[in-house]
């Protein structure tokens, strides 16, 4: 029985990687799902999946460690590497008592940032030796992608020590001109504030954090951007001044005008991404981009972060640029359509007459 689910698995996996599918969705009740393109497609020559037939599907994935994790804390996040063609970031969870599996093909090989079709801008990030980036946006708009590409064009560039810190590691580096250490969560490491901290005694010149998820992280990442260090991380936030809010409101009222004061003089820029659908198919990305200067620094330190969205629509000419103007820029080359644009818009109003 445990083959029969172990090889039905692995032909779920080949069809994902032969479709280019971004996820593999196993829940009981429904046939496994892709999606593509993010459209959900059911399988529909497969059976719906019985409760019996997910938790399989699951163990199949998982070692006896990860099932015993699994059963404690009801849901757990692994990479998966299947077969040496692909590998799978994996989060297992229980819903209504059952188990279900939602899937994350991870490319092979790393794209660049101009196959990915971001700004050219982002290069300046990756040239600079020290500061804090962050990259933003809601879930699966591609930030693990576009950190991937700065840190491999690090790589390739120029002799570095390059500390990642994920959970769970996802893209693997080949290294060419950099040392590069890739740490995961719970096997190399008890959390990502402990990482971090360690980072200080590991002689690193990059380090990238998967995510910052407390006060903890957050603040010894902007140290060590302090300190000398290039530092790329990623929010789930949806602009430049919700990320900056969400970073100073992590701490409490006393240290506030602290970190906004230490944010001011150690941020590089942020950029906040959305993977939006192609009329020609597939997706492509539109960024609100913000490059700390003089004006945005000075805001951050006054706590006017209100005013950051107007420095970002003046500041054209600095490389910056809105939400609203990258998508109305997709909408007047005929990548986008309007109303996928309008979806994707924090603004739709002032997105109208921008693409007129």
């Amino acid at each position: 029985m445990a083959n029969n689910y172990l090889s039905q698995l692995k032909e779920l996996l080949s069809l994902t990687v032969k479709q280019q599918a971004s996820d593999l969705h196993l829940s009981c009740g429904h046939p496994p799902v892709l999606r593509s393109a993010g459209a959900l497609v059911p399988l529909l020559k497969e059976k719906k999946l019985s409760a019996q037939d997910t938790q399989a599907l699951a163990r199949a994935l998982m070692t006896p460690e990860q099932y015993t994790r699994l059963s404690g804390e009801k849901e757990i996040d692994f990479s998966y590497n299947f077969e040496d063609k692909a590998r799978f970031r994996v989060n297992i969870f229980f819903q209504k008592g059952n188990v279900s599996c939602a899937l994350r093909l991870i490319p092979s090989k790393i794209p660049t940032i101009n196959e990915l079709n971001l700004p050219p801008i982002l290069h300046e990030f990756a040239k600079a030796t020290r500061g804090f980036v962050l990259i933003t946006g809601p879930s699966s708009q591609g930030k693990s992608t576009t950190l991937a590409a700065l840190i491999d064009e690090i790589n390739h560039e120029r002799a570095e020590h390059i500390i990642t810190i994920e959970d769970p590691i996802e893209y693997i580096f080949k290294e060419d001109r950099s040392i590069i250490d890739q740490r995961e969560v719970f096997e190399d490491t008890l959390s990502f504030a402990k990482a971090l901290r360690s980072t200080f005694r590991q002689d690193p010149n990059v380090i990238m954090v998967g995510e910052m998820r407390d006060e903890e992280t957050i603040g010894t990442a902007i140290t060590a951007a302090e300190t000398g260090h290039l530092v790329f991380a990623t929010l789930h936030t949806n602009s430049a001044s919700q990320t900056i809010h969400r970073i100073v409101d992590a701490f409490p009222p006393s240290q506030q005008g602290q970190i906004r004061a230490q944010l001011s003089g150690s941020l590089l820029g942020v950029v906040s991404q959305r993977l939006v659908p192609r009329i020609a198919g597939g997706l492509v990305p539109a960024c609100e981009i913000m490059i700390s200067n003089p004006a945005v620094a000075n805001l951050i330190r006054d706590n006017k972060i209100h005013e950051l969205p107007l420095v970002i629509e003046t500041s054209i000419e600095a490389g910056m640029v809105s939400l609203n103007r990258s998508l109305a820029i997709l909408v007047k080359r005929k990548e986008i359509s309007l109303s996928n644009a309008l979806t994707y818009s924090l603004n739709p109003a002032e997105l109208k007459m921008l693409a007129r």
